[in-house]
């Protein structure tokens, strides 16, 4: 009888065992605000990706990501632009992140802006940080700002004054 009742005690402690590291998991500080976030604060969508083919004249503008392949005449703004080698952008360029691989023929205003090996810019670049690898070719002025996001807005608000 006595080894009874430690054989009813394992088997009641195994399965009291397994509840609390389910429990446990559940409760992991990690998965729990994994979980809850997106859900709080949205997931957030795939880079819209605009074909090699693709030819846009227009204006783009999005709060998300957009990964250029084919061409744009006119200006895009967005969080993250990636120009992909081969795709040409005619106009100017805003994002907190700019990554060129490709061509851009304009001003490029971002937080962070990476001019890669493949990459050839005629314009303008007013910057926070940026990085430029070796083979990139360019052609314009470089200006560090802290607030280049907003920098364009203060110089054609001094243009248009100057022009009155």
């Amino acid at each position: 009888m006595f080894s009874k009742k430690p054989e009813p005690t394992k088997p009641t402690t195994t399965p009291t065992a397994a509840p609390k590291p389910a429990a446990t998991p559940a409760a992991t500080t990690p998965s729990s605000k994994m979980s809850p976030a997106p859900a709080a604060t949205k997931a957030k969508p795939p880079a819209s990706t605009l074909a090699t083919d693709l030819h846009i004249k227009g204006n783009l503008k999005t709060t998300g990501d957009i990964q250029i392949s084919g061409t744009v005449d006119g200006d895009i703004r967005a969080h993250l632009l990636t120009v992909g080698e081969g795709s040409t952008v005619k106009g100017e360029v805003v994002a907190d992140d700019v990554v060129v691989h490709g061509r851009v023929v304009g001003r490029v205003r971002g937080l962070k802006v990476r001019l890669t090996a493949t990459a050839r810019v005629e314009g303008d670049i007013i910057h926070k940080t940026i990085a430029i690898e070796s083979g990139a070719h360019f052609e314009g002025s470089v200006t560090r700002q802290d607030d280049p996001l907003n920098a364009a807005s203060k110089t054609k608000a001094a243009v248009a004054k100057a022009s009155d």
